[in-house]
């Protein structure tokens, strides 16, 4: 039997959505052109790292966090 736990397109497109809402609020509040330009930047950087990280995430379907 082929159990296939894909999600489906909607549930990508709304994942996707949610990262997008959730990065341009912190890149607002805290990320680049925010505060001394050191920290906004370094902010910055970390923020979209963790966007890559959540956006290979979705689009691939891996679950890298998953410890078996």
């Amino acid at each position: 039997m082929n159990q296939d736990n894909r999600q489906g397109c909607l549930a990508g497109l709304f994942e996707m959505f949610l990262l997008k809402s959730v990065l341009d609020w912190m890149q607002n509040r805290f990320g680049f052109g925010k505060g001394c330009s050191c920290t906004g930047l370094i902010f910055g950087i970390i923020f979209l790292c963790i966007a890559l990280f959540f956006f290979c995430n979705i689009v691939t379907g891996t679950n890298w966090g998953k410890i078996y």
